[in-house]
């Protein structure tokens, strides 16, 4: 994919002609488009006529250049890790979520770093509900970036994702809406292959489609054929799963897991194609409708699901939340990640502690641990208790009888295929002069945000 518009602001800015600009965006034109020169460098022009108009070096009010400019961390979210799931993405989630804030306040918001929000019927101002007890519960979940060429596999993933960050918080997936959006060059048939996988989940799961919106990337200014977009959903209870509910004693169980979206792109691209069909289950969403279909729930603190970042990140996350500290029996997880998978990430030389395995992570009492794991078995899912909850305020690992050690999210996630090896996993040595500027940004962007609220309510 190219970004046309990105690349002449870039060229403009590194000081290339005018001519040199056209010659590059026709070259660009001509790798993906079947066009003569003529109407490539028409287009062309086009694009350089536009950036060059919409430059907002060339404004003057002083009021419109502060709403269109961008206070830059010069901080990229690929050396930043954004969206990698480590310490690197969760500081910038954190932030993010202290954007989210205002003076309306959800009953389970961003801040939680919790798997989806919630918002209560009787907490909606000026409204009146007879459903005074009901709390809806709400996700939007992106696509796995790397699997745009495999839009079928592309939409179950990322829809089974969605909702099973609904049912965590204990809450019934009532609607599932959709956003795609595809360069000029996508062949529509990429938009259906992936709206089948979607609609897969979708009767599976018995959740509807509702809504939906499909735009092209960037409009005319974006030429390639890659799929980006996400799913979000909508689910209802009458009480919340929240991580923030955990309580010290409680026993951790997880369920099985063959992974989702990121094992399949790790199969996919190390040439395992076999090991996709392992993550083709709706285990996770099954256990949960038990659970949740229990007379014991109310034994049930909080539920998570193992995703990117994998149980490092998400134990890390959950502490930081929750307040609290785990010990954690690595034979006891070991044993619940699909053997094939297990198998692949070791062959690649994959961390299986860093990557989304697809888990159910189950926070409960110490009295209804075992019945879980039976009824669960019925069902044909296999769980086991694989920790428990203490004050320590750090994640213990318990390898053996004589080996034991605190683990912590690295800066990236595990690097699951060539690519994020070649780029690595390490904590870069400006880390706390990058989260100054990134912070500092931030705060920009509050004070922003707060002027223009001001300057539309004095209107």
């Amino acid at each position: 994919m190219s970004d046309l518009e990105g690349l002449t602001r870039n060229l403009i800015k590194k000081g290339f002609s005018d001519h040199q600009i056209i010659e590059r965006l026709v070259l660009e034109y001509h790798d993906y488009k079947d066009i003569d020169d003529n109407l490539a460098i028409q287009y062309a022009k086009a694009i350089l006529e536009e950036c060059q108009k919409s430059d907002i070096n060339r404004v003057s009010n002083p009021f419109i250049k502060e709403l269109l400019d961008i206070n830059m961390a010069k901080v990229s979210v690929g050396k930043q890790g954004v969206g990698c799931r480590g310490s690197g993405d969760f500081f910038v989630h954190k932030l993010i979520a202290e954007l989210s804030e205002t003076e309306y306040k959800a009953y389970l918001a961003p801040t939680s770093l919790d798997d989806a929000g919630a918002v209560r019927l009787c907490d909606l101002q000026g409204e009146h509900f007879d459903e005074n007890d009901l709390i809806i519960v709400s996700k939007m979940e992106g696509i796995h970036s790397r699997l745009s060429d495999f839009p079928f596999i592309c939409g179950f993933h990322v829809t089974r994702a969605c909702l099973r960050d609904l049912y965590v918080k204990g809450a019934k997936p009532i609607s599932i809406m959709i956003d795609a959006h595809l360069g000029d060059d996508a062949d529509v048939g990429k938009l259906f292959d992936f709206m089948a996988g979607i609609s897969t989940i979708s009767d599976l799961a018995k959740v509807p489609i509702t809504a939906g919106s499909t735009l092209r990337i960037g409009g005319d200014m974006v030429i390639g054929n890659r799929l980006v977009g996400g799913v979000s959903a909508v689910g209802i209870c009458d009480r919340i799963l929240a991580r923030r509910n955990i309580s010290i004693g409680d026993r951790i169980l997880m369920t099985e897991g063959a992974g989702g979206g990121t094992i399949t792109t790790t199969a996919i691209y190390s040439g395992n194609h076999d090991v996709v069909k392992e993550t083709l289950n709706i285990k996770f969403l099954e256990a949960c409708k038990v659970i949740l279909n229990s007379d014991y729930l109310g034994e049930i603190h909080a539920m998570c699901d193992v995703t990117n970042g994998g149980l490092r990140g998400d134990l890390y996350e959950i502490n930081y939340e929750a307040n609290c500290g785990v010990t954690i029996y690595e034979k006891e997880v070991k044993k619940l990640v699909n053997p094939n998978v297990l198998k692949l990430l070791d062959n690649v030389n994959v961390d299986y502690l860093g990557v989304s395995l697809d888990s159910l992570l189950i926070y409960c009492t110490k009295d209804v641990s075992n019945k879980i794991i039976s009824d669960l078995e019925e069902y044909e899912i296999d769980c086991s208790e694989i920790g428990y909850v203490d004050d320590s305020n750090q994640i213990k690992m318990i390898y053996t009888k004589d080996k034991q050690e605190s683990i912590l999210p690295r800066f990236r996630e595990s690097a699951y295929t060539k690519i994020k090896q070649e780029i690595g996993e390490e904590e870069p040595e400006s880390k706390e002069q990058m989260e100054n500027k990134i912070q500092m940004t931030a705060s920009s962007a509050i004070m922003k945000r707060n002027k223009i609220i001001k300057y539309i309510k004095n209107q």
